[in-house]
């Protein structure tokens, strides 16, 4: 049965909209824990956009479950990740312009530079895992790199219409597959919500999911607990 990885980064969009003490990231990964959350997820950003280093300091020493960090390969949030240890860290691309991340990270075209974090990940006994999309050489060079997980991004699958879910959904059980036979851990995220989410769930092996907005959207209505009450009944 996957884990279920709340991720609480549009709690603190909310708060950084008005520049204030209130929704508090925290209290929601306490409230996401008593619903059932087997993990937490921030994304620190470059540009502090939603979680701030606090934030993260914070839940490091609050979170009862997994902490999984994502972060782009740039030496300062690296250094902040090496330097809290969150059970896991996720090596995402970061773009200032985007308003979520979009596309999975390109590892072939950025050895170098991903090598050098997943390294530095690792010396700090940091579990490390990359978001790819359902792309062969991608995976084969995470696997080259020693990684213990792949996420795949399941963007495309979430916006495909008709014939086109059939497609993606092989496409990313191929992908699956191939990770799985590399030794890598399975894992999955990105626009996953509650009508889509069981076809990922039931990929074989799948060990993670990773979801934020469409939690966070139901928690506005219903409240946190709930929210990820609902979320974590689909995925078993």
């Amino acid at each position: 049965m996957p884990e279920l990885g709340v991720n609480i980064d549009h709690v603190a969009t909310v708060r950084e909209a008005r520049k204030t003490y209130e929704p508090d990231p925290v209290w929601a990964a306490s409230l996401a824990e008593l619903g059932g959350a087997d993990g937490i997820t921030v994304h620190l950003r470059e540009d502090r956009r939603h979680i701030q280093d606090r934030d993260l300091r914070v839940l490091k020493e609050t979170v009862t479950v997994k902490l999984n960090l994502e972060l782009a390969c740039a030496e300062d949030v690296l250094r902040i990740a090496t330097e809290i240890c969150p059970e896991q860290a996720t090596l995402v691309p970061e773009k200032r312009e985007e308003v979520t991340t979009e596309g999975g990270l390109d590892v072939v075209g950025n050895l170098e530079s991903v090598q050098h974090a997943v390294q530095q990940l690792k010396n700090a006994g940091i579990v490390t895992s990359l978001f790819l999309d359902p792309d062969a050489a991608q995976i084969e060079a995470a696997a080259q790199l020693g990684v213990e997980a792949v996420e795949l991004h399941t963007g495309q699958y979430a916006l495909a219409r008709g014939e086109d879910i059939t497609e993606q959904l092989v496409a990313l059980t191929t992908a699956a597959r191939q990770i799985r036979e590399s030794g890598m851990l399975l894992h999955a995220g990105h626009g996953l919500n509650y009508q889509n989410v069981k076809p990922i769930a039931q990929i074989p092996d799948m060990h993670e999911l990773n979801i934020g907005h469409s939690i966070i959207s139901r928690a506005v209505m219903v409240g946190m607990t709930e929210a990820v009450r609902d979320m974590k009944r689909l995925v078993e």
